[in-house]
Parts: C-alpha cells; structure tokens; sequence
C-alpha cells in the first residue's frame, strides 16, 4: 500500500506541536507493518539546516518539506501556507499513491490536496484533530465560518471518510456540520517501548531537591489560558492550605507571555515560585544558585519545556498528573502519564475523558475551581484509589492507545477504503 498524508507542518517543527508528535509516531508504525508512507508537507517552522523541496528519509518516512508563500501572514502567523511547488508534486505524483490521508483543515496544503484527490478519483481521509469542534470554528468565526462554506463543506463531503482521535470528536462534529460520511474513531498513539524503562521515582527529587519529601502535583503542556491553568492555582491554593507537603510543578513552553499571569495568580493567593525555564539565562541561573531553603519554600515550579529523560523524569517522580484544559482535542500528556503510572485528573472537555471514564482510568472533573479541587483531594486522601487508577490507567494505555496497535487499526481502515467502501 502506497500511503500519501498531507499535513500543513511536520516533524521535526516542535513549535506547532499537537498532529506534529502524533502524526510522524504513526507514520512510523505504519512503515514498519510494512506500508509506503510519503509526507507532502511545508517547510513551516523549520530551521534552515533542513532541505526543501527534495525528499529525504525520515526513520524510514519519506518526507518532502515543499517551499511556501508567506503572502497570507496577515490571516495568521502561518498563512494560508500557498505552496506551488507542493501544487505541481500533487499534480505529477498523485496517480501514484492508493490513498490519501489529509491531516488538518484550515490551509492550503489540504484544501490543494482534497481538489486534486476529487479531479483524479483519488479516496481521501480527512483527520481534522480538533479542528471541527464548534470552540474552534467560532475562534476567528469571522474568517473561519465563510472558509468553511467556500472550501471545507465540499472537501468533508467528498471524503471517503473523516478520522476522529476520540469518540467526543466523532460525536460532537458530526452532528454540529451534519456530516453524513463514514466516520472512524481511532486514536492517537505512543511506542510503549519509550516508557518501559522508566527511571526511579526519587530522580525528580536529585535534580529538583526542593521537591524532596512532597507530594508532586504535575501539570505539563503549553502554558496557555486553553489549559484551565486559572483554575488549576485557585484549586491548589486551597489544598496546600489543608496540606502543607505538596509542590505544583507546571511544565512547558509559555505562550504569548501567559505565564506572568499565572504567576500573577500564585502571588494574589500568597504563594511563591520558583522559575527554572526562563529563557534570560542570568535569570535562570539566579534562581538556580538560590538558597537551598528560598527553594525549598516555593509552592510552585516553572520548568520550561522537557524532552526525553528529563520529561520521563516529571512523569514518575510526580503523584498526581492534573490537565483541566477548557478545550483538549485529545491530551496526549494525559496518555503518556498513564503509561508512567500516575493517576490522572482530567477535565470533561479533554477529548479522552469518555475512555477513561468508562475505563475508570481516572478522575474526571469539570472546569471550574471546586470541581477540580475535590478531584485532586479524592486522589491525596485515598492512596488506594490512586494505586487502582493508576492500574486502570496503564492497562488502558496498553489496550487502547499502543502505537502498534493504532497503526493495525488505520491499516484496516485504508484496507476498507480500497475495497470500495468510499465516494470519490
């Protein structure tokens, strides 16, 4: 099977982050089971030590990262990303490939994509990964909705089918656009093989030493006002009044400068913290060579973003993994916790809430303060409730979101597409 996914922007753009991680993951799976996998993307994100408009080999993917036209920058910071070198590929390669799978909606790659898939009669997948939520149509209405009309109704309907992460997804979008497509419901996934061996609880604590003896509360995803991080501080400012043993540590980049608000919240509540992650480096080192009792008295930690050892590190050395966004297409952090074995609280707008509801594979809460507030407290109170999430939740990880598994099912799916189940 010969596999073409068009995505806006690709590994290894860290910066846009979401489908980025999760798309190539798959991409990767899939090559191994044996599948043919091209990337037509854009060079979005990307520094210049990275070829454009030549294909090269990406852990056995064949990425080709395709020149754009920032023409459009006035839309957003990406633009409409109008690639005519990508245009032409579509032209000359797509007779090639059985079938195409489109990830995202509100660009040119995917809109470029779906036309030339419907001129050819080529079956096309669309994977919208959050974008046709309702919060994220009306965010930006005024450009979104006249797109959607004019470009995205025509391309969904013609699809062969639509893929959704999550049944909320699936659900929720297909009733608001009146979809009639055939609708899958696989979710993304993570190599298991990265959590396997997981370093030792107490490796947190050395590199961290104010954490030593504290129950770690841990938030880790962007530092943004979509991750409910507002009410997150009003929730823990309650508890660490009731006990006094507990650390918040909030791990990821900042975005748009939200973290000062967020500092702002700790201070009103007359907590402190401590910033590890600042990017001014005499900063950062201050806060480091700070006594060992200043840090030690700091309610919350700020890391930055962490990668590899040191995020594995987060995961086991933390008791509680806390992600009460406002709008989550699907919590991916959350995933990867649970393959760590930390019990989750999660709030009902992240995309996974119905699995592990229905798994009891964690505590789901809703997204305000007091919600939140009593999820956490259940977990710190009953120390055999969070031993049997954190069991549910690794074997949900195991069952439902192994990548090897995600990539038999998408296999399928395209199988199913190819023997004729699919409008052209």
């Amino acid at each position: 099977m010969k596999l073409l996914c068009i995505i806006p922007s690709y590994w290894p753009a860290f910066k846009y982050g979401g489908p980025i991680y999760s798309v190539h993951g798959l991409n990767k799976a899939l090559v191994k089971k044996g599948v043919d996998v091209a990337v037509y993307t854009t060079n979005v994100g990307l520094d210049s030590s990275i070829p454009v408009n030549e294909v090269i080999d990406i852990d056995g993917v064949k990425v080709t990262y395709f020149e754009f036209t920032k023409l459009f920058e006035f839309i957003g910071t990406t633009g409409w990303q109008f690639s005519l070198p990508l245009t032409k590929a579509l032209r000359k390669n797509l007779k090639e490939f059985d079938v195409v799978y489109i990830v995202a909606v509100w660009n040119y790659p995917t809109m470029i994509a779906a036309y030339y898939c419907r001129r050819y009669k080529k079956p096309y997948i669309i994977a919208p990964r959050g974008a046709l939520y309702s919060h994220t149509i009306n965010k930006k209405s005024w450009k979104k909705w006249p797109y959607y009309h004019f470009i995205t109704k025509r391309d969904l309907k013609n699809a062969s089918a639509i893929h959704y992460t999550t049944e909320d997804e699936a659900e929720k979008c297909q009733s608001l656009l009146n979809l009639k497509n055939q609708a899958f419901v696989i979710p993304n996934g993570i190599n298991l093989s990265e959590f396997n061996d997981r370093p030792a609880k107490e490796n947190l604590s050395r590199r961290y030493s104010h954490l030593k003896g504290k129950k770690i509360i841990l938030f880790l995803g962007r530092v943004h006002w979509i991750k409910g991080l507002d009410i997150l501080i009003t929730a823990y400012s309650r508890l660490i009044k009731e006990r006094n043993n507990m650390h918040l540590l909030i791990v990821g980049n900042d975005e748009e400068g939200y973290s000062e608000k967020v500092k702002g919240w700790i201070r009103e509540y007359g907590l402190s913290y401590m910033d590890y992650g600042s990017r001014d480096k005499e900063l950062k080192d201050s806060v480091i060579k700070k006594t060992r009792d200043e840090r030690r008295d700091a309610d919350v930690s700020f890391t930055g973003m962490l990668k590899g050892k040191e995020k594995l590190e987060v995961f086991t050395g933390s008791d509680i993994f806390v992600l009460p966004s406002y709008s989550e297409n699907f919590g991916m952090a959350a995933v990867e916790a649970m393959a760590c074995g930390v019990p989750v609280v999660i709030s009902n707008k992240v995309g996974i809430y119905r699995e592990v509801e229905k798994n009891k594979a964690g505590i789901v809460v809703n997204t305000n303060a007091e919600s939140l507030y009593k999820g956490i407290k259940q977990l710190l109170e009953n120390p055999d409730l969070r031993e049997e999430i954190a069991t549910n939740g690794r074997r949900l990880v195991q069952e439902y979101y192994d990548i090897d598994k995600v990539a038999d099912r998408m296999i399928e799916m395209f199988e199913n597409i190819l023997n004729g189940n699919h409008r052209t």
